[in-house]
C-alpha cells in the first residue's frame, strides 16, 4: 500500500513515514515547490504522479493566532486545496483521508464531542478547517475525515518540546488550566491513519469506513496538566523541570478566541475501524524518553494547536 501525504515537513507527515516503513508501508511525501497549497491546483498531478494507493491530506495552516490576520491564506489551504486534493482522488478512484481539528466547535459542551455535535468554530482557523470538510465530503464519498488535538511529537515544533526548551530558562511558567482537550501523539496518529487506509483500501464498498472520526488520544487534560506531566516525567529521565503556575485565558490573552472544552470522544473509530487509541500519558512519556535521549535545546516556538 502506498501512502501519498502532502506535506514534508509536518509531524504527522513525519510520523507517517517512521510508521510505514515500520509497517511495511510505502509512505511517499509531497510539498513544496511541487505542490503549494496556495495554489493547489497547479500541483495536484504531483500527487497524481506517485500513484497513491491513498491520499491523506494532512498539511494545513496551522497558525491559530496569525489566522486571524492572515485570513485568505488560512481559506487557501484549510479549506480550498482539501476540496481540490479530494477532486483529484475522487478522479483517481482512490480513498482521501484527510486531518481535521478539535477547533470546529465552541467549546461550550460539558463532555466530550462526538461526531454528529454541532459544530460551531470560534476562530478562522476552526472555521476554514471546517470548511475543508465540508469541501472534501463535497468532492468524494470515499474518505475519512479524521479529527485530532493538540499534537506533540519528537519531530518540528509543538508544546511538548517547547515545555522542556523553557523548562531550561525558567524558574515557574504560568500555564492555561482553563482549556481541556486530548494531547495526541503524532506517532499514534499515524498508527491510525495506517489502520484507517488499510481498511479503506480492503473493503471499499463499506460505506460505515466512510466519513467523520474523532481520533484523540485517551484521556483528557488541561494544558497546566499536560505541563505537569512533562515536567514530571522529564524530571524522572534526568530531563528539565519546572513549577508550573496554572494560570486563566484571560491571563494569557491571544488574538484567536479558544474553546474551553475541546474533549474528543474517539469511541467511533474504535468500533468501525479498530483503532483503539493510546493513553495519553504513555504516548507522552515514550516521547520524552526518545527526545531526551538526544538534544532538547535546539527547538522553537509553537502554536500548541498545531495539526500536522
Amino acid at each position: 500500500m502506498r501512502l501519498v501525504v502532502t506535506g514534508k515537513t509536518g509531524q504527522v507527515a513525519t510520523a507517517l513515514v517512521e510508521r510505514g516503513a515500520d509497517q511495511g508501508v510505502e509512505v511517499a511525501l509531497v510539498g513544496r515547490p511541487e505542490l503549494d497549497l496556495l495554489v493547489p491546483e497547479a500541483g495536484l498531478e504531483a500527487i497524481a504522479d506517485l500513484r497513491p494507493d491513498v491520499i491523506v491530506s494532512a498539511a494545513a495552516y496551522t497558525a491559530v493566532d496569525k489566522a486571524e490576520a492572515d485570513e485568505a491564506s488560512a481559506v487557501a489551504v484549510n479549506a480550498t486545496a482539501p476540496g481540490a486534493i479530494a477532486r483529484l482522488a475522487d478522479r483517481l478512484g482512490v480513498p482521501l483521508i484527510h486531518l481535521s481539528t478539535d477547533y470546529v466547535f465552541d467549546g461550550r459542551k460539558d463532555a466530550p464531542y462526538v461526531e454528529t455535535d454541532q459544530t460551531n468554530p470560534l476562530g478562522v482557523y476552526g472555521q476554514t478547517k471546517l470548511a475543508g470538510e465540508k469541501a472534501v465530503a463535497a468532492a468524494t464519498a470515499n474518505h475519512a475525515i479524521l479529527r485530532t488535538a493538540w499534537v506533540y511529537s519528537p519531530f518540528g515544533n509543538n508544546f511538548l518540546k517547547t515545555m522542556l526548551r523553557l523548562a531550561e530558562q525558567r524558574p515557574a511558567l504560568g500555564v492555561v488550566d482553563d482549556q481541556i482537550g486530548n494531547p495526541t501523539s503524532a506517532l499514534d496518529i499515524a498508527d491510525a491513519v495506517i489502520r484507517v487506509a488499510g481498511n479503506l483500501v480492503s473493503r471499499p464498498d463499506d460505506a460505515q469506513l466512510r466519513g467523520i472520526f474523532h481520533m484523540a488520544g485517551h484521556g483528557d487534560a488541561s494544558w497546566a496538566d499536560l505541563a505537569s506531566e512533562i515536567f514530571a516525567v522529564s524530571a524522572t529521565l534526568g530531563g528539565p523541570s519546572t513549577l508550573v503556575n496554572r494560570i486563566g485565558t484571560p491571563d494569557y490573552p491571544t488574538p484567536a478566541p479558544r474553546p474551553a472544552n475541546t474533549r474528543l470522544s474517539s469511541a467511533k473509530l474504535q468500533a468501525v475501524h479498530g483503532v483503539a487509541m493510546p493513553d495519553w500519558r504513555s504516548s507522552t512519556r515514550s516521547t520524552l524518553a526518545r527526545l531526551l535521549g538526544k538534544s532538547v535545546r535546539a527547538t522553537n516556538s509553537i502554536h500548541p494547536e498545531q495539526t500536522s
